[in-house]
């Protein structure tokens, strides 16, 4: 309670000042909120609903539709959506002088931001559209040759999971499998199901840090670890991961690592980065290539795109900007105490299945709920068609429910209304 009188006191006598300001209104109160923020710990500020209620008045979302599949493409605030029409204006006066002479100019700077956010050198970042480009890239320009093994879950992410089958299918390299029951706590059983998979032949084995199906973290580092005792390479999909949980990219052990931009940072739709270890580039095809050699020691030989829309490009750097005003640990702090919010509130409801750990070491904002006894179809288009609440079905493998996602411009009101329709669910149910 003193933390929280604590805001509302600073807020109150910055408030005055911020209203004189010439900037727009939702700026000023997210300048008065962040202000009255310092010195207010993550864990207290998690709960603090004015704080975040000035965070989503940075975001343009529909108040006709409640947006809890922030796990497919989370929208992107007012200052990143600018930011990118601006550019795209710019690119019309004049396309191939503001595209290939101005604004490709910001590239640089922009690499250099994006390492800083992931911890890495600026000579292991490339920026390209996804997290699938990213990945496809090392799984397609890896020299695999027949026989050659790669360990991966069948919990991975189908473009990944199809992409390996491609090589397979054209080179003879052997998949083998690993089939996890989630979720789970047990770091343990996560990491041998992995290590019980390698073998002398095992060249590559792929993690999912956060899998997309119901937000399970998984211990990346501890199977890492264990597969360069072994001399294999780690390729991780941090698609869900990057600013979303609080770490740096380097902290996973991977060798290669690519995530999407525009789902946790909220950078433009069509926006992603690859990381690659600076000792590895020069093993790796790019998927299109370069003018010279394409094995290469440099980065840059990944971002051969032709012509790119720079206007998306550039405008990832306002991104950047907004994350790290909130901070990367407050953020997550945010999200899973959202996850949690209200999968406390239904956790004792009748036939009720979590398939997503409700611990902040094993889950961030996805989760994933199920109903013995019904599909999980029936519960996203109840959702939907009662109270508006935009949820995703999932059935995959051993995962069947309805995940559901929120970011941190969701309210707890938005939430209270997710348990109301839940909660009808469960009554209509019996």
């Amino acid at each position: 309670m003193s933390d929280r009188r604590k805001f509302l006191r600073k807020a109150t006598a910055l408030s005055s000042a911020a209203l004189l300001s010439s900037v727009p209104i939702w700026a000023r109160d997210l300048t008065v909120a962040l202000q009255s923020s310092e010195g207010i710990s993550a864990d207290k500020m998690a709960t603090e609903e004015e704080f975040w209620y000035y965070i989503q008045q940075a975001f343009t979302v529909s108040p006709g539709i409640i947006n809890l599949n922030n796990g497919g493409v989370s929208p992107a605030p007012k200052t990143v959506q600018d930011a990118m029409k601006r550019y795209y204006d710019l690119s019309n006066e004049a396309p191939s002088y503001y595209m290939w002479r101005i604004l490709d100019q910001g590239r640089e700077p922009l690499r250099a931001n994006l390492a800083k956010a992931a911890g890495a050198s600026t000579e292991e970042i490339a920026i390209n559209r996804n997290s699938s480009e990213g990945l496809e890239t090392v799984i397609f320009g890896i020299q695999l040759k027949a026989g050659d093994e790669v360990v991966l879950s069948k919990q991975d992410y189908p473009n990944v999971i199809n992409a390996f089958r491609q090589r397979e299918k054209r080179d003879g390299i052997k998949l083998v499998w690993v089939n996890l029951e989630l979720p789970s706590e047990n770091e343990d059983y996560l990491v041998s199901q992995y290590t019980k998979a390698f073998t002398a032949r095992t060249k590559l084995v792929n993690v999912t840090h956060v899998i997309n199906w119901n937000g399970q973290v998984l211990p990346a580092r501890k199977i890492a670890d264990e597969a360069h005792k072994k001399n294999i390479e780690v390729l991780v999909d941090g698609a869900h991961s990057f600013a979303h949980l609080d770490y740096k990219v380097p902290d996973l052990g991977a060798d290669y690592f690519a995530t999407s931009l525009h789902k946790w940072l909220y950078a433009p739709i069509g926006s992603g980065m690859l990381y690659i270890k600076k000792e590895k580039i020069k093993n790796i095809y790019p998927m299109f290539a370069a003018a010279d050699d394409p094995l290469k020691d440099d980065i840059r030989k990944f971002e051969a795109l032709g012509t790119r829309p720079f206007f998306i490009e550039q405008a990832i750097g306002k991104a950047i900007e907004f994350y790290d005003m909130i901070g990367s640990e407050r953020k997550f702090k945010r999200l899973h105490y959202l996850k949690n919010y209200w999968m406390e509130r239904v956790k004792d409801l009748p036939n009720v299945r979590f398939n997503t750990s409700l611990s902040p070491k094993w889950s961030g904002a996805i989760g994933n709920i199920g109903f013995d006894g019904r599909k999980p179809g029936e519960l996203d288009a109840f959702l939907m068609d009662k109270y508006k609440i935009h949820t995703t079905t999932v059935v995959w493998e051993n995962i069947h429910g309805v995940r559901i996602t929120p970011n941190i411009y969701t309210t707890i009101k938005n939430l209270d209304v997710l348990v109301e329709g839940i909660t009808a669910f469960a009554k209509q149910a019996r």
